[in-house]
């Protein structure tokens, strides 16, 4: 059990790394994460089509999501005519086997959310964590598409936005937050951002020696940061395509080329209004001296 000693945290990166070749599925860091926020539960009185992943997604209530990917393989031949025969359904796969991975916010370097957001409710703290101010936010939505995973969603209530803030309040007090607090099997490790990293890397070395070859980081070091947003303050210990886990391969944020020219030209549309309005003001004002 990897352990980091947690004191009140000076002003350097704090992250997550998430390990899922040991992540067991519990979703213990979901109701953590559900309890100590205040989020609201979600509904768990049917399945998700044939899968027993409740929750689905991220969301503007559920910041932490322990995805299910179930693999399947055809059924046995025998099999499969016997269960069809039983109980008259369609061609029906059987599970092979679960792969699970606790899902969340990734505390951008290049935070695409926090470049879109135009009232300044996006911020970044001292602790380089990208939290959401729901006392600034308009509920513009601006964040949302901004975000290339998907991240960020508009509370269905009050239309706000909200996210992961990484128990910035925890943070506050030294405590780490209570996702990775509920984690029975450290899948999920907090703290220092270059202490995670070395963490990550002795690890997959590790499962290189055991013979797992395909395991890799996803969202950190040099080969990520040039594709994933500058690098990732909450990244992942894979073993497959990152598509499998429902993380994009590339995910540079699209704010980074289109919303500084959009900005200037907003702006430039707008002094012109002005100006057309002050002419327009003053042009009545000396028809009305002349009158």
């Amino acid at each position: 059990m990897t352990e980091i000693a947690v004191e009140r945290p000076e002003a350097r990166r704090m992250g997550f790394f998430t390990d899922t070749t040991t992540c067991i599925g519990c979703k213990a860091c979901e109701v953590a994460c559900k309890q100590w926020n205040d989020l609201p539960a979600d509904d768990l009185g049917f399945r998700r089509g044939a899968s027993y992943d409740h929750t689905g997604e991220l969301n503007g209530s559920t910041w932490r999501h322990v995805r299910f990917i179930e693999t399947t393989t055809p059924m046995d031949a025998v099999l499969h005519e016997e269960a069809l025969d039983l109980v008259g359904m369609a061609e029906t796969p059987e599970l092979d086997k679960w792969i699970f991975m606790s899902d969340v916010c990734k505390h951008c370097t290049n935070a695409g959310c926090l470049d879109a957001c135009p009232t300044g409710a996006l911020i970044r703290t001292e602790f380089e964590t990208v939290i959401l101010q729901p006392d600034v936010c308009n509920g513009c939505g601006y964040c949302v598409p901004a975000c290339p995973f998907g991240v960020v969603d508009r509370d269905h209530d009050d239309g706000r936005a909200a996210k992961c803030t990484l128990c910035y309040d925890r943070l506050q007090d030294g405590l780490e937050p209570a996702c990775a607090k509920a984690c029975p099997t450290d899948s999920i490790t907090f703290g220092p951002y270059d202490e995670l990293l070395e963490i990550a890397e002795r690890r997959v070395a590790r499962l290189h020696e055991r013979g797992m070859d395909g395991a890799y980081i996803y969202g950190a070091g040099a080969d990520d940061e040039r594709d994933l947003a500058g690098g990732l303050g909450a990244f992942f210990l894979l073993t497959r395509p990152p598509e499998v886990y429902g993380l994009p391969a590339r995910a540079e944020s699209p704010v980074q080329e289109n919303v500084v020219p959009a900005t200037i030209a907003a702006m430039g549309a707008g002094l012109l209004a002005a100006a057309g309005a002050a002419l327009a003001f003053v042009t009545a004002h000396r028809k009305a001296g002349r009158s």
